[in-house]
């Protein structure tokens, strides 16, 4: 079973009874272990060890559904998480959405969307970092970014200095077509750490394997 090119990017993320357990439900939708079990070829015991797994990882759920006459069954669903594992097209269509933004509006548009972004990023921040010491927000920066899929991690330097890294970008190929989206990211980073300065120092869009922001704290805040 293949559903083209995509089946060797899935194999990097699944063993392969897995990632056929996971096409058969992308192809087909909801199916019984007894329906899977029969897709791929296993017993129907060695199906359910892969659910369970599957469903630990928050890659597959279950529901009870009438099927026909007797008691429901447990049908297998991909859950919202495991769509992520199929290709999409959401950068291209971005910067097409974006382009034509600029074309009506300018470049002065397409800063201002990503200023709203950026705000909307600080209040939901503000919401989760108020009255957190500069150490405990950076950390939790740190948690955010990697929610929104940046792979952030941060180390402390010197009692009044940390490194905030990102090894992957969320956003990259927009952010290679509309710099605004680089100037948003430090625009946020600024707001959380206020009483810092907030200073890029690697980033991958000169070729470099990640971003790095270098913050310092104020001398006049007073510490936290």
């Amino acid at each position: 079973m293949t559903i083209g090119p995509f089946n060797k990017a899935l194999g990097a993320q699944l063993q392969p009874t897995r990632r056929k357990i996971v096409l058969a439900l992308k192809q087909q939708g909801g199916m019984t272990a007894a329906e899977l079990a029969g897709q791929v070829g296993i017993t129907s015991m060695g199906i359910r060890r892969h659910l369970t797994a599957l469903e630990r990882d928050g890659l597959v759920r279950y529901d009870l559904e009438q099927r026909g006459q007797g008691r429901p069954s447990y049908v297998y669903h991909l859950s919202d998480k495991a769509e992520g594992l199929f290709p999409n097209n959401y950068a291209p269509l971005a910067n097409e959405l974006l382009g034509y933004l600029s074309h009506a509006g300018g470049e002065t548009a397409v800063t201002q969307l990503f200023e709203q972004r950026a705000q909307r990023r600080i209040r939901n921040a503000t919401a989760r970092l108020a009255g957190l010491s500069l150490a405990d927000r950076v950390a939790g920066l740190a948690e955010i970014l990697s929610e929104d899929g940046y792979l952030a991690e941060w180390e402390q330097v010197d009692a009044d200095a940390f490194l905030l890294s990102e090894h992957n970008c969320a956003v990259h190929d927009v952010a290679a077509a509309f710099r605004a989206a680089c100037n948003s990211e430090l625009t946020f980073l600024a707001a959380m750490l206020a009483d810092a300065v907030v200073t890029r120092e690697r980033h991958m869009l000169a070729g470099e394997l990640r971003c790095a922001y270098r913050i310092q704290r104020r001398v006049s805040s007073g510490g936290d």
